[in-house]
């Protein structure tokens, strides 16, 4: 039986791993990693080829390896898939991929130990389809990517254009000569409206809400607010906000030019969509061809539904990386963590956490 079974390959679980490593644990023998890719990368090696490194956010170091420089033309995926690729190598990490994890359960206490031993102490089962991995403990690193969000508008059945979420875009060639109605009001969503407009493309912006860019530096301070605000709402058993309901977003010289030329302007919250096109709130329509939803992801968690962790108000509770419902498992990637922002932080207190509990002795 393993001691941890680290779920997801992504900044988060590849930090947990090198903090459990670097604490003493024996890759293979005492901890694995599951990463459902094909290779190295976490979600940066699904982004598209035109997102550079250059127009990404800031890609972070991991613990331990610093990203060597990089042109920053050359696509974010190519260079964090690289960078992931030698830090696993480098530090000896036990990644197993491509494993897709199904369902994690709790297993059996051996009838020795049932009469004297406490349900929370039986391991929990893996399931994978490549097998079980049996642990005393789990740290999910799953984040966000493998969930994307569709919210649905009255219409969107009769919408006789295509629908594209930001988790299968590929390129604005895509959508060379077409009329593409942009909902979300994200990065993203400003990162494709950019992207659109500079190819020639006419677009359309529909947000919930007026687009939140700020003029705050987006330094240590503003990093910390933002992760008391998520925490402040998983601590309480509810659903995460989404990335840009707690950051807004950075006002960059390229933004303002993008305001100023109309590109960057909501069109304000969509009423419906109709077989031609969009209506928005106030009346106004737009004909489009597609619609690109750049609309964002949620926690990436079916496989952890046989633990039934969700609290009354639809999310986890948690206190920092630890679940209140499930002393076996950790999360990181969800809440704070799900963003670059926390997540080595998160990786190293799941690790130091797993690491306390699995020094606690088995009651009598």
């Amino acid at each position: 039986m393993l001691d941890v079974v680290v779920i997801g390959a992504g900044q988060a679980g590849l930090s947990a791993a090198y903090y459990l490593a670097r604490q003493g644990l024996t890759p293979e023998i005492d901890f694995v990693v599951l990463d459902a890719n094909p290779a190295p990368g976490g979600a940066w090696l699904h982004r598209w080829s035109s997102l550079t490194l250059g127009a990404a956010h800031a890609v972070h170091d991991l613990p331990g390896m610093k990203l060597p420089p990089s042109d920053p033309g050359e696509p974010a995926s190519a260079v964090v898939g690289r960078y992931y690729g030698d830090y696993e190598k480098t530090f000896n990490l036990p990644v197993h991929r491509p494993v897709k994890v199904r369902q994690v359960h709790a297993g059996n206490i051996s009838p020795d130990d049932a009469a004297t031993s406490s349900p929370a102490l039986a391991p929990l089962v893996v399931e994978t389809g490549q097998g079980e991995f049996v642990t005393r403990l789990v740290i999910n690193a799953t984040g966000t990517w493998d969930k994307p969000h569709w919210p649905h508008y009255p219409g969107v059945e009769q919408f006789t254009g295509r629908q594209v979420h930001t988790h299968d875009f590929r390129s604005v060639e895509d959508f060379a000569g077409q009329r593409v109605l942009v909902v979300g009001g994200g990065t993203s969503a400003v990162q494709f409206l950019l992207q659109l407009a500079h190819a020639g493309v006419e677009t359309a912006w529909a947000t919930r809400r007026p687009p939140e860019f700020t003029p705050r530096a987006f330094d240590p301070d503003w990093g910390r607010d933002v992760e008391a605000r998520v925490n402040a709402r998983t601590a309480a058993g509810l659903p995460p906000l989404s990335v840009v309901g707690v950051t807004g977003l950075p006002l960059t010289e390229q933004y303002m030019a993008g305001i100023s030329a109309g590109t960057l302007v909501s069109r304000g919250p969509l009423k419906r969509l109709g077989a031609a096109g969009a209506e928005f709130a106030d009346g106004t329509g737009f004909a489009a061809d597609a619609v690109l939803w750049a609309t964002g992801f949620r926690a990436s968690m079916d496989h952890l539904r046989p633990l039934k962790l969700r609290e009354p108000g639809g999310g986890v509770l948690m206190d920092g990386v630890k679940v209140a419902r499930e002393p076996r498992l950790l999360m990181v990637g969800y809440g704070a963590s799900a963003s670059t922002l926390g997540a080595n932080r998160a990786g190293r207190a799941a690790a130091l956490a797993a690491l306390e509990r699995l020094s606690v002795p088995a009651p009598a």
